[in-house]
């Protein structure tokens, strides 16, 4: 069984690498024993995320019953024949992930499925679904079961995950509005979307952004470093998307480039051993 376990997360490594060149660097940022957890929760929602977003030639509402059904399944008999599943089923008993946030996490990538027009309500629902619960996850492996620290983080990783999504969402307009039909901000029409429009989504960002740095400082420092990574790396590409008109947003997807990417790595590191952050 050690043997198909360690395989099963060997291959949400290889998802992970293949994904998301960011998201891999961020975890080996991580000490070592945290690699194979992380690996295993972006495993499991890349593939949700998949089923919703690519495979379009097939019938996805299916496909993402079928897969929240044998994600359950998963946890309760301890066992799947998908190595992502098993895996993922391996974390969430090691480190007690509330299976609400899994449920909250699947019922966004349902929300997918269909054309919504988002009010506040369901922006936020959506949000806390897609991205805060999967901060939350990972914060259960940082904290492996300081639950005082866990709580007391819940807040901050909240906000992380809300500014991480929304940046996703200014980035990405153009394509989940071309191809998907989307437009996840309330209030917004894609063919309105302008600069006033632009800056406040910003503020709110910004905002997201400022209640999580506190939390990452108080991160277990095994965590703290990965984490902040991510932030920085996230908080260049918004520096990036707040220096360009809503016109651009429409027209070109910003990116950080990679020397830039390995910039923010080595300074992340410097202050790291620095005991900067």
């Amino acid at each position: 069984m050690e043997l198909f376990k360690n395989t099963c997360l060997q291959c949400s490594k290889i998802i992970t690498e293949a994904y998301s060149t960011s998201f891999t660097l961020g975890i080996k940022t991580l000490d070592k024993k945290l690699h194979a957890p992380i690996y295993a929760i972006y495993g499991f929602v890349r593939c949700a995320d998949e089923i919703v977003d690519t495979f379009h030639e097939f019938n996805k509402r299916k496909l993402l019953q079928d897969f929240k059904k044998q994600t359950f399944e998963a946890i309760e008999t301890g066992i799947s024949l998908n190595p992502v599943l098993h895996a993922f089923q391996c974390v969430v008993k090691e480190y007690s992930i509330n299976h609400d946030y899994i449920e909250a996490f699947l019922k966004s990538m349902e929300m997918d499925l269909d054309d919504h027009q988002y009010d506040h309500n369901l922006y936020e629902e959506y949000i806390y679904g897609s991205a805060e619960v999967v901060g939350l996850m990972c914060l259960k492996v940082f904290c492996n079961g300081n639950e005082e620290q866990f709580e007391r983080l819940k807040k901050p990783a909240c906000s992380l995950g809300a500014a991480f999504q929304k940046v996703n969402f200014l980035r990405d307009m153009k394509s989940d509005y071309k191809e998907r039909g989307r437009v996840y901000f309330p209030k917004v029409e894609y063919q309105k979307f302008n600069n006033a429009s632009k800056a406040e989504i910003e503020a709110d960002i910004l905002k997201d952004f400022n209640d999580a740095y506190v939390g990452i400082m108080a991160l277990p420092r095994s965590a703290r470093m990965g984490v902040y990574l991510a932030y920085v790396y996230y908080l260049k590409l918004f520096r990036k998307i707040q220096r360009v008109s809503a016109t651009h947003i429409l027209k070109e997807r910003v990116r950080v480039p990679d020397n830039t990417k390995l910039a923010l790595l080595l300074s992340s590191y410097l202050k790291y051993r620095l005991n900067a952050i």
